[in-house]
């Protein structure tokens, strides 16, 4: 496109993000005009704070805004364009490509030289754009032509290409407080912009819809949306109809999960599953278990985890441990969901509340790490195959001692190869199982070792 050839009609006024019309949802009637608005973020919103200061014109630079849904990542957005002046233009990654970026972007160049007009280029769910997308923003973000304001639900250290993370300021937004829903509710029902005063809502709803919001704004606003419109056959001019518990229970089905499984908060809920089994917090385990299964997370997923953890940080603490997992990954095969929930929740109650051991993982990093060091060594001649011609002249298998021939079944012999004779590995714990295995497992290594002159003490 010529720059030179045709330039944009020039406008009197910034582009301010448009008034809703009245048949809009309540969640977009009632996003906040001002900052004075907004509830929560404080601790990006308190004066002098970066996204106050963004907001005000103080600080124009670009933003990746980082949380969960219903934060108000898109009402920041909006507000940075009317507060700051600038003309403001929307695009999701869902359905925009590089041709629309480049668009908007070039018509942003035009604006600039010809009206002298800033614009701010809002892109929703960033993270769902490709490199090349993200690469095609690099130019304009770094000489300013366009103000990028993205919105993710991802930790941009994940989605977001660096170049453009570095020409950004990473601001994470935090799921609204109890009191911030609340005060959202109450103003939703009583703003003209809102419910009007048309409705009210017992306490024992209001609460159960703070309960089902978990800190998204949008959650709570469309959940008391749908319960009005249940009650607006009640609803008169002289007397607000009230909406009560039953109302919101029967309208709301269930509380929506926040949970991506290809984004970060599949590796956070896993991670704090994890965690929870180690820790030895069942309760902990089953709730974050539940979260993923309601998710809809590939169970197989899950009953793989479990079986890692099980050697991982259990191991021959409760050597049964493995068992259980394993029966439930099989289990989950046979039967499927939503059955399978019942293997899974069994075998994370067993390992949650089963002794802790990470000797086993200790053991094997151990050996790793001196094999990938060169430290793997020769066989010893009498350990090698024997089973060939010619093997018996080379020394082969010459000199190996069957330890079932003595009546303790544990006889003196070198196994490892020279280099690593002495090196312990396997070192038990103290808890479960392994206490035992505590005592037996330095009896042994003395009597395989010869360091003992009475092989039985080993038994």
């Amino acid at each position: 496109m010529n720059e030179d050839v045709a330039p944009p009609p020039v406008s009197d006024q910034p582009q301010a993000p448009s008034q809703p019309p009245p048949g809009s949802p309540l969640a977009v009637r009632m996003r906040p005009a001002s900052l004075d608005e907004v509830v929560g973020q404080q601790h990006l919103l308190g004066e002098g704070a970066p996204l106050r200061r963004l907001v005000e014109g103080a600080a124009p630079a670009s933003v990746l805004l980082y949380g969960p849904p219903g934060t108000g990542k898109t009402t920041l957005a909006n507000l940075v364009s009317t507060a700051t002046g600038r003309r403001f233009v929307a695009l999701s990654a869902l359905s925009a490509g590089v041709k629309e970026v480049r668009g908007v972007i070039e018509e942003a160049r035009r604006r600039r030289k010809y009206n002298a007009e800033d614009t701010v280029l809002f892109i929703d769910e960033v993270h769902r754009f490709s490199k090349t997308q993200q690469d095609a923003l690099l130019g304009a973000v770094e000489d300013r032509t366009v103000l990028l304001v993205a919105a993710t639900t991802e930790n941009p250290s994940f989605s977001v290409v660096s170049p453009l993370l570095s020409r950004s300021l990473v601001l994470q937004l935090r799921p609204l407080t109890d009191d911030d829903v609340a005060d959202l509710l109450g103003r939703a029902l009583t703003d003209e912009r809102g419910l009007a005063g048309r409705f009210e809502l017992a306490d024992d709803a209001h609460g159960h819809l703070v309960r089902l919001a978990s800190g998204d704004a949008r959650r709570a606003l469309t959940a008391l949306e749908a319960a009005a419109d249940a009650m607006s056959a009640s609803a008169t001019a002289d007397e607000p109809a009230v909406i009560d518990l039953a109302t919101v229970e029967a309208t709301v089905d269930k509380a929506a999960v926040r949970y991506d499984r290809d984004g970060d908060q599949h590796y956070d809920v896993i991670s704090a599953f994890i965690k929870s089994i180690r820790g030895s917090d069942v309760d902990a385990a089953v709730h974050y278990l539940a979260r993923m299964i309601e998710a809809g997370e590939d169970p197989r997923f899950l009953a793989r985890r479990l079986v890692v953890h099980a050697s991982e940080d259990i191991g021959m603490a409760d050597p049964t441990a493995l068992q259980s997992a394993v029966a439930a990954a099989h289990a989950v095969q046979f039967i499927g969901m939503p059955e399978g929930r019942l293997a899974l929740a069994q075998a994370t109650v067993h390992l949650a509340t089963a002794p802790k051991s990470n000797a086993v993982i200790a053991a094997i990093d151990g050996a790793l790490a001196d094999v990938r060091a060169g430290g793997a060594g020769t066989v010893p001649p009498h350990l090698r195959d024997g089973h060939y011609t010619g093997a018996a002249a080379l020394g082969h298998a010459q000199g190996y001692r069957y330890p079932h021939d003595v009546p303790e079944g544990v006889l003196a012999q070198q196994y490892p190869p020279d280099e690593l004779v002495g090196r312990d590995y396997y070192e038990p714990t103290q808890r479960g199982v392994e206490r035992t295995l505590a005592e037996r497992v330095p009896r042994l290594r003395r009597t395989v070792r010869g360091e003992r002159g009475d092989p039985g003490e080993s038994r």
